[in-house]
């Protein structure tokens, strides 16, 4: 029998574009195992991707414009806090994250050990990824194993953090946002969890060598400007 969790006052956020082909089963995987809405936030798909969440039993914020990965979970957070939810759990709508992981990755929230979980999978990915991945770990130094897996939990004071206007001046979900949430102190927690390859489509990150270049400028960039300011006794509204 497969195990399922309970989680009052939760939300499954799902950010997708032209994902039609995975989302209904993604979304329907999760409602096996997790007792909580399912929100799909459409990054303005050309397909049927809003048809298929629906029918899954998702509901369905559809953007306006085009606002990338970060920017469509940013806009859940958002939700998430404007109606009161406590939790909230950012997943993939390719597949790749298998929602029977989700009671692995909420326990430790509910457990009070953690304010937030990351579903690590250290093994998966290019050595092209895996090389992106030591840089970026070496020049940020955060600790988190994955740093890159959208496969998350966060707490309420989390999604407070995420959802405010500093989380809005970042472009991915990964460096910027783990140093976001550890300038608030906030406990992160590795949770190790299997991911499958993509059911359809390619990375939008790592397809290419000058998105990846563009990519790890960034990051490396933003890791540099971050630590330097990780070493100052700031107050939180100075964040930057």
């Amino acid at each position: 029998m497969a195990k399922t969790i309970s989680l009052p006052f939760g939300l499954v956020i799902i950010p997708a574009h032209n994902e039609a082909r995975d989302v209904g089963h993604v979304v329907r995987a999760v409602r096996r195992h997790c007792d909580c809405p399912v929100l799909v936030v459409d990054d303005l798909s050309t397909d049927d991707t809003i048809a298929e969440s629906r029918r899954a039993g998702a509901r369905v914020i559809p953007l306006a414009v085009q606002l990338g990965a970060w920017g469509a979970i940013q806009t859940g957070l958002r939700y998430a806090q404007a109606n009161g939810y406590q939790y909230a759990i950012t997943m993939d709508a390719d597949g790749q994250h298998e929602a029977a992981f989700l009671p692995d990755l909420i326990q430790p929230i509910v457990d009070g050990q953690a304010d937030v979980t990351i579903g690590t999978c250290t093994r998966r990915g290019s050595r092209l990824r895996k090389a992106a991945w030591a840089l970026m770990k070496k020049v940020s130094g955060l600790t988190p194993e994955d740093l890159t897996s959208g496969f998350r939990v966060y707490d309420r004071q989390a999604i407070e953090t995420l959802a405010s206007w500093h989380g809005t001046l970042l472009e991915y979900q990964d460096v910027g946002v783990l140093f976001l949430l550890q300038s608030r102190q906030l406990k992160i927690r590795d949770v190790e969890v299997t991911m499958q390859p993509r059911r359809s489509g390619i990375s939008r990150i790592f397809y290419s060598w000058f998105s990846v270049m563009y990519y790890m400028s960034y990051t490396l960039l933003l890791s540099v400007t971050k630590r330097n300011l990780s070493g100052r006794h700031l107050r939180p509204d100075s964040e930057v």
